[in-house]
């Protein structure tokens, strides 16, 4: 019998050609290249949160729709969907794709010359791309440098593509990867920089006003744009206001991301051995519903496909289970958390694990700092999505345990800016962990939080100091020792324990699993009081130590920790 030759892994390749041609494997997504195309509009808005897979959508509609690939057609789509029911306008447009991640945004004139640049050189790129078909290619070009056109440059392609009758397909990626810079260099420069380039006459607007009036007059015949938010798109306003938005469609739920489905047949067709998958990948990974009658959640592509690159490199689960790429992506939320406004609305949805709200399909910077807004950007953002229909409303929460660890961190570091007294000694919390995990003893790192974090916290960060607060700072911790997975609010039923800290899958030699309960009293608290949820603490712990899942375990210890103000605690350890 013939051994099965697996595909390899496209972690970190977004070009479609190199995926089909290299033998990589390609989650099947071209039948959604037929519903976009029978959209009454041909301009689309498409958002879908980072790493979710966006770029490689647009190359795979570059080479689809490229009149250079009409003879490369079946090799590339003939074994897909879309290459076994092809629409009309396959291999009919000259496609000219504008990225601006990499867009300068350290000072306004740095701004202006890269964003300038950034549209002037795709231009002569799709000139000299295309010279096959636009025989001027030459001279435009040479006017182009004689003018330093910058962004008018976009015009001479406006006029060859008349002047041969060629349509153009226009596709825009990370359209708003430079929004949130701008608007926080723009207070640090004591303007609003932002509105000042994507208000009327603006830089930003410019451009897109050019774009809007040639799909007005079909000269760019077909636009697709997307991004993180719809923030910039709304300031735009009349700017560009001729696209429909598909973000919110239900039939585009999972036009990115991965089904279940469609990771259980990546697992096979690259080899991903099961036995060697000791995590659960779903509550790790999955859980993105874009739309309430979404038929399916979705996992973020690029953390399974990250999950399983390490599996088949190392023959072994990760050792950092999340993508570390993940921090980077989501660290300009910390801007946005400056309002404290947002870091109340923050600090309450992992209190909560949810929050009930609307998803806003549309609005400006100068919202973000309200709460329906921030949320919505939240959302848009990927560090909520929608659990299920509230009233006329959504349950919007955390879509997954790897989203989890991130709020952990923002709460930690949102504690030591209002506490800059507040440090971590690394080296300490590592043997405090390593004695717990270890040891079975416990202390050394309730005191070591205790004295390191809670003890400093500001008068601020003690208005909201309660069992959640206490929960949250303690779970970011925690995270950091990378020996435990830990849980919150842990299902043992019955109830559900504060803290389950699970070893890590790649370390069996921790010794002990702990159940922690928490509870807090104000400083000011009689014995009686102390006392009582020293009482309702041991209870609940006697009722998850006789759970199915826990009942009987050597490796397994429990703890109630009374907190008393900020700076003392009662410590009850079952062994």
């Amino acid at each position: 019998m013939e051994t099965k030759k697996f595909k390899k892994l496209p972690y970190g390749t977004s070009d479609f050609k190199k995926i089909i041609y290299d033998n990589y494997v390609y989650v099947d997504k071209t039948r959604y290249i037929e519903l976009l195309e029978e959209e009454s509009n041909p301009n689309q808005f498409f958002i879908r949160p980072r790493k979710f897979g966006k770029s490689l959508l647009f190359t795979t509609l570059s080479y689809y729709y490229d009149l250079r690939e009409m003879e490369n057609f079946d090799k590339l789509f003939g074994g897909l969907y879309i290459g076994k029911h092809p629409t009309p306008e396959h291999n009919s447009y000259a496609v000219m794709q504008f990225d601006f991640s990499g867009v300068d945004t350290t000072s306004e004139e740095g701004f202006v010359k890269s964003f300038s640049g950034n549209v002037q050189d795709t231009v002569i790129d799709f000139l000299l791309t295309y010279k096959h078909v636009f025989p001027e290619s030459d001279d435009y070009i040479r006017q182009i440098h004689e003018e330093k056109a910058g962004i008018s440059a976009v015009q001479k392609v406006f006029t060859v593509a008349k002047q041969n009758n060629v349509k153009l397909f226009f596709i825009i990626d990370e359209y708003d990867h430079f929004a949130n810079d701008l608007i926080a260099m723009g207070n640090r420069l004591g303007k609003d920089l932002y509105k000042t380039m994507v208000s009327a006459n603006g830089l930003v607007r410019d451009f897109y006003e050019r774009i809007k009036m040639a799909a007005k007059s079909s000269i760019v015949n077909r636009t697709f744009i997307t991004g993180v938010s719809p923030v910039m798109l709304d300031d735009l306003t009349s700017g560009y206001n001729i696209a429909t938005t598909l973000t919110l469609n239900p039939k585009y739920n999972e036009m990115m991301g991965f089904t279940q489905e469609e990771v259980d047949w990546l697992m096979v067709e690259t080899g991903v051995d099961p036995s060697l998958i000791n995590v659960d990948m779903e509550a790790y990974y999955n859980g993105y519903l874009f739309h309430k009658d979404g038929k399916n959640r979705v996992y973020n592509p690029t953390m399974i496909l990250y999950f399983f690159s390490q599996i088949i490199d190392f023959g072994k689960p990760p050792k950092n289970i999340i993508d570390l790429n993940l921090k980077t992506d989501y660290g300009r939320l910390q801007n946005l958390l400056k309002n404290e406004n947002n870091r109340e609305t923050l600090i309450q949805i992992v209190k909560d694990g949810c929050i009930v709200a609307d998803v806003v399909e549309k609005f400006s910077a100068d919202m973000m700092n309200d709460d329906e807004y921030f949320v919505s950007l939240l959302f848009y953002m990927g560090l909520l999505t929608i659990r299920e229909p509230y009233l006329n409303l959504l349950r919007l929460e955390i879509p997954n345990y790897s989203i989890r660890t991130l709020y952990w961190e923002y709460i930690r570091k949102l504690s030591g800016e209002n506490s800059p007294e507040m440090t971590i000694r690394s080296r300490r919390l590592n043997d405090a962990v390593t004695a717990m995990a270890m040891e079975g003893d416990l202390q050394q790192f309730v005191s070591y939080v205790s004295e390191s974090a809670f003890s400093k916290l500001s008068d601020y960060d003690l208005q909201r100091f309660d069992e959640k607060y206490i929960q949250i700072l303690l779970l970011a911790y925690l995270f950091m020792s990378k020996l435990y997975v830990p849980m919150s609010e842990y299902e043992t039923v019955p109830g559900r324990v504060d803290i389950f800290l699970q070893r890590h899958p790649l370390l069996p030699q921790v010794r002990y699993e702990w159940l922690l309960e928490l509870k807090y009293c104000k400083a000011s608290a009689s014995e009686t009081e102390i006392a009582a949820k020293r009482e309702q603490g041991l209870a609940q712990m006697k009722e998850y130590t006789h759970s199915h899942r826990m009942e009987g375990r050597t490796d397994l210890k429990t703890a109630v920790i009374v907190f008393i103000g900020k700076d003392k605690f009662e410590l009850i350890i079952d062994n």
